[in-house]
């Protein structure tokens, strides 16, 4: 791996990789114990309506995936605090839909037909230096907003009604955890696509819960495995590019790699669960 480390655009994707665990190990973990993952699925595909229209209009599609993703985040959010019934029929039209018109603003884009493979299985090898400062910035969005509001986003992610019982303005907090969630959905299309963006959303985060008793050690699990899946789906797409001459797409090399560290994290807590037995 030391050669792939002396590339620069490898060095900038391994930033983006661990850049993008942090986010994940944060905001799935709040996603995997509110049991929200389908609301992620659909901000993700929501989100290529907004990549469509990027190339409709001729701005940058990120910049469109960005506001149909934190539109969608909002709609799903204020009709989920007035009606709590109906959300996965709600989230499923939104999933649909945004597919839907990114297929067809594509469709209407003049020109040639772009290569959209980038987004929909991602592309984390020609991400940007202005890529990474703004996956910062939302990594310390993230973890600010984690830290200040630490309390009040817990017992709202355990128990919604207890929380607003105690008076925890759970209607602003799930919009928040929700914006957070699109503009997390937005930084992992670089990194998987549209696709898998719920799989890396959810996976290190459920891997880790069985081993973490408190909210914020399952944070932290999480990060290191969405870290490790990154740097091992990496080096394994490298290796097998030089090695024998195969080339395969890295995000859903990351994406298998996590897949492979939940089963093994499954594996050890079961035999764990049994020798305790």
């Amino acid at each position: 791996m030391s050669g792939a480390l002396a590339l620069p655009f490898f060095q900038d994707a391994l930033v983006a990789g661990l850049l993008a665990a942090v986010a994940c190990g944060v905001i799935g973990s709040y996603v995997v114990v509110k049991e929200i993952a389908s609301i992620s699925g659909g901000l993700a595909h929501a989100a290529f309506g907004g990549v469509g229209l990027g190339y409709l209009l001729g701005f940058d599609p990120m910049l469109g995936a960005v506001g149909f993703g934190l539109a969608s985040s909002a709609g799903i959010g204020l009709a989920y605090s007035q009606h709590r019934r109906g959300l996965e029929t709600l989230i499923s039209m939104v999933w649909a839909v945004g597919m839907a018109l990114g297929v067809l603003f594509i469709a209407m884009a003049p020109g040639y037909a772009p290569d959209l493979t980038a987004y929909l299985f991602g592309n984390i090898l020609l991400v940007s230096p202005t890529y990474l400062v703004l996956a910062g910035v939302l990594d310390v969005a993230i973890l600010a907003s984690a830290t200040l509001l630490h309390r009040p986003l817990q017992a709202m992610a355990f128990d919604e009604e207890f929380a607003e019982v105690v008076g925890v303005p759970v209607r602003l907090l799930l919009l928040l955890l929700l914006a957070l969630t699109a503009l997390t959905v937005v930084l992992l299309i670089r990194v998987v696509g549209v696709i898998l963006v719920i799989a890396l959303l959810t996976i290190p985060a459920a891997a880790a819960r069985p081993w973490a008793r408190t909210l914020p050690r399952m944070m932290v699990l999480a990060t290191l495995l969405g870290g490790a899946s990154s740097v091992v789906g990496l080096w394994a797409a490298w290796w097998l590019s030089v090695g024998p001459g195969i080339d395969l797409p890295t995000g859903p090399l990351i994406v298998l790699v996590s897949a492979l560290l939940y089963g093994v994290s499954w594996a050890a807590r079961s035999l764990t669960a049994a020798g305790d037995a």
